[in-house]
């Protein structure tokens, strides 16, 4: 089975450099119309210049692809409002779309400003919220779409230096998570990228030997895999230097405490039976926890609910 997306119509956002210009070129090289953004900034998001994007669609079209240049700001909806009317103006749809726009303010916490905490955020968190709602309506219509969008291990696990970072990664998985649930009836599916990767975000923080070994191209094939037609949906997909895994946010199956129990007191005396990993699982949606938590407590109080 060969995977490709002739007929369909890319947004990559952030597509001027390393990751999303990967994906770009690889989207289409398989057959997709790409909208390749980029607000052509430094990597901490100062700047702007559309020299990069347009590199990019020059390199897809003499491959002897379709792509056009975008120079949109993702944190400012309006002018992502103007991408998404620039992909309908030329193709008349638009199937998939790839939030990779990012910038870096690293700082410790205590040292960081709210300014740059407050722009991480804008350009990871709402920047993929803005995209994502300027395409959302149209792939409801078309009863078609994939929506990738890109966290980190940052955000799934913590990385020192990188909380406004690491809160804006883990901000897109709650997204996701809703998103999977609305969007299905439409079949609209959207998951999550972790990558690892050598791009100019992480140049100087790796050692040289490693760095050669993450590059973008090791990566881009989970994201074609995630935007494919029979790709998964609510999937967060780690990916660096040719190795692929699944991250998931599990629950253990916990313990219920009589009423007597239900103290701090109580839960430090059941720490261990609260968090052992035997029958810990993920769960689909937010009701679930609710209904697990019900369940043993009517047991444990011996009664029947409705």
């Amino acid at each position: 089975m060969t995977i490709r997306y002739d007929g369909k119509v890319a947004i990559v956002t952030g597509a001027g450099h390393g990751l999303g210009r990967s994906h770009a070129l690889a989207l289409a090289a398989r057959g997709a119309k790409v909208v390749v953004n980029d607000l052509g900034g430094a990597k901490d998001g100062t700047g702007g210049s559309s020299e990069a994007a347009k590199a990019v669609v020059a390199e897809i079209e003499a491959a002897g692809g379709e792509a056009i240049a975008n120079g949109a700001n993702v944190a400012k909806f309006d002018e992502v409002q103007v991408m998404v009317q620039q992909a309908m103006d030329a193709w008349g749809r638009v199937d998939i779309l790839v939030n990779n726009a990012g910038i870096l303010r690293d700082k410790s916490f205590g040292k960081g400003s709210m300014e740059d905490f407050r722009m991480v955020l804008d350009v990871h968190l709402l920047g993929s919220v803005y995209c994502t709602k300027a395409c959302w309506d149209l792939m409801k219509d078309q009863e078609y779409g994939r929506i990738v969008v890109t966290t980190s291990s940052s955000g799934l696990y913590g990385n020192f230096g990188q909380t406004n970072y690491g809160s804006a990664k883990m901000g897109v998985i709650g997204m996701m998570n809703t998103l999977a649930q609305e969007g299905a009836k439409y079949n609209i599916r959207i998951n999550a990228l972790a990558p690892t990767a050598g791009t100019r975000m992480t140049e100087g923080l790796i050692p040289e030997k490693a760095f050669e070994l993450l590059t973008p191209e090791t990566v881009t094939p989970a994201v074609l895999y995630l935007v494919s037609e029979d790709g998964p949906t609510r999937t967060i997909l780690a990916a660096g230097a040719g190795s692929y895994a699944v991250a998931k946010i599990v629950e253990t199956d916990g313990r219920w405490l009589p009423p007597e129990e239900q103290t701090p007191e109580g839960i430090a005396a059941h720490w261990d039976e609260i968090t052992a990993t035997a029958g810990e699982r993920a769960l689909n949606a937010g009701f679930e926890q609710t209904a697990k938590m019900l369940t043993k407590a009517a047991e444990g109080l011996g009664i029947k609910l409705d």
